[in-house]
């Protein structure tokens, strides 16, 4: 969760996926096949990493409970490196469900009981469904698809002591010292000039372990322990490639601009990146790579109730979203009474404020809000349309929440510390660090209610800051009732953190039931009179 707060300026069962190939077989170590994943060898980069290998559970006749989605989930995290893989992943998810792609620059021609979805930088993306009896504004599940994490550097060839070091900025606020001693790799998007002259966004993914950042040895640092781990952010937290003398030679170049990159970054660098992507070095002209954790998302525990993974935060929250909308509107008969457009929209760059383009602070809901009232409701609805579609909307705003860590109970307020695997958190805040008011956690409480989900509360201690969502920039900018909320989790904004996967479950479930019933609720529910 960012700290900052931006506001928006306005003038302007789980699916059938296609067949993939298996992880390799686990360890005959293992006592239970199905709680370790396996990680790809190195020539199998090309392929999808793919780690649930056990099929969700069965339809509980019972409680009448959908199946899980927590295998979903994993193969979900396993894709989604970066943000610009969990928006082509996400992408990849709503054209197999039926879903269309938009672009912003062309014409919408947008229909009752229809299925859209644009991206924005690849790594910003809103999908929605459109009510056949549309008229009551829009029911809209946000959340972010970027994580605390480490990034190339424009330049990031550095030699250190006889070593090729690669230079790195810090992104967001992450528990750095969690990123030492990691099996750590690279992935993101290149920029490629092909031999027409044209130029191609391109995605990659290194799967192997290439970089590291090891500590300094106890032996010569024997106060670390009493005194702290206290790096340099700027000269101890820099990851080795190689030693210099395996430095692979410079392709000589007429063109500057490739000469430039050369320059930029190590030859070996752009040769592994350059064999991985199928192309010549010098076809590589710009790059924006994180530094990824290789170590596979996967269940684990003593009950194998914990998903352990990176970017829980908050790519958890993007999947139960986007499974909700695929899964709520999959049918035809599942749209034919609602009157309401149901949305997801997730954001980049939230963990920094999200002001930029493709974040919470750029104008994209709300301009896609609009366009669809203007291609489908504009005329039947007549005077002051947009404004009175926002009056009837609700915007569920969710990042994932604090859980009571069990070695620091004192750093939760004494009534109200959420738990693993005890459901939904909703987020309050007097100083509107997040957007949930009374009316809006009660109508969010009464979905649960209905469907027999466990609610939890979370409010800061008095003593203790508190951070902030893309919530209240949302709320003030598009003028839209909101609530915060999101599922619980230990270790948030460190290179691994974990949830409990019934809290995915019950997440979705609330979710689902949300697009398919909040508008019969709200009807109900009459504040401004």
């Amino acid at each position: 969760m960012a700290l900052l707060r931006l506001h928006l300026h306005l003038h302007l069962p789980r699916p059938p996926l296609p067949a993939r190939p298996h992880c390799a077989p686990p360890s005959p170590l293992s006592t239970s096949p199905w709680l370790w994943r396996s990680r790809l060898p190195a020539a199998a980069s090309s392929r999808r990493l793919l780690c649930s290998t056990h099929p969700a559970s069965p339809l509980d006749a019972s409680t009448a409970a959908p199946p899980s989605i927590v295998a979903g989930l994993l193969d979900y995290l396993n894709e989604s490196w970066t943000h610009f893989h969990a928006t082509a992943e996400a992408k990849r998810q709503l054209l197999d469900a039926g879903f269309k792609l938009l672009s912003e620059s062309d014409d919408w021609d947008l229909q009752p009981g229809g299925r859209y979805f644009f991206t924005r930088n690849m790594s910003c993306l809103v999908a929605f469904a459109i009510g056949e009896k549309v008229g009551n504004g829009f029911n809209i599940i946000a959340a972010h698809t970027d994580s605390p994490c480490l990034k190339l550097k424009p330049r990031s060839a550095t030699f250190k002591s006889g070593h090729q070091m690669v230079n790195v900025q810090t992104y967001g606020s992450g528990l750095w010292h969690t990123w030492f001693d990691r099996d750590l790799t690279l992935a993101g998007r290149v920029i490629l000039k092909a031999a027409d002259g044209s130029f191609k966004h391109k995605l990659v993914k290194l799967t192997r372990p290439l970089i590291r950042v090891p500590t300094l040895a106890i032996h010569l640092n024997r106060t670390v322990n009493s005194d702290g781990f206290k790096p340099n952010l700027e000269t101890h937290l820099v990851p080795l490639l190689a030693t210099k003398h395996e430095e692979a030679t410079v392709t000589n170049s007429d063109d500057k601009s490739s000469s430039s990159a050369k320059a930029a970054h190590h030859p070996l660098l752009l040769q592994i990146l350059s064999e991985e992507i199928g192309c010549e070095s010098d076809e590589i002209i710009g790059m924006e790579l994180n530094v990824c954790d290789t170590q596979p998302s996967c269940l684990g525990g003593g009950n194998n109730e914990f998903i352990y993974s990176g970017r829980l935060d908050n790519l958890a929250s993007c999947y139960c979203a986007l499974r909700s909308l695929i899964d709520s509107s999959k049918a035809a008969e599942q749209l034919s009474s609602e009157k309401a457009i149901r949305m997801v929209a997730m954001f980049d760059n939230e963990e920094v404020g999200s002001d930029s383009m493709q974040g919470a602070g750029a104008p994209t809901m709300f301009q896609a809000m609009r366009r669809i009232i203007d291609s489908v409701m504009h005329q039947s609805m007549g005077e002051g349309a947009l404004e009175r579609a926002i009056h009837s909307s609700f915007l569920v705003s969710a990042d994932m929440a604090h859980a009571l860590h069990p070695n620091y109970p004192d750093k939760h307020e004494e009534c109200h510390r959420p738990e693993l695997q005890k459901g939904l958190v909703i987020k309050h805040n007097a100083n509107q660090r997040y957007a949930t008011s009374a009316v809006t956690a009660f109508l969010f409480k009464e979905i649960a209610r209905i469907h027999n989900l466990p609610v939890q509360e979370f409010v800061v201690r008095n003593d203790m800051g508190c951070g902030s969502t893309i919530g209240p920039i949302l709320a003030s900018g598009v003028g839209i009732r909101t609530v915060d909320c999101g599922i619980p989790q230990l270790s948030m904004h460190s290179i691994r953190e974990m949830c409990g996967k019934e809290d995915v479950d019950t997440t979705y479930r609330h979710f689902k039931a949300f697009f398919e019933m909040f508008s019969d609720i709200d009807r109900k529910l009459n504040v401004d009179f």
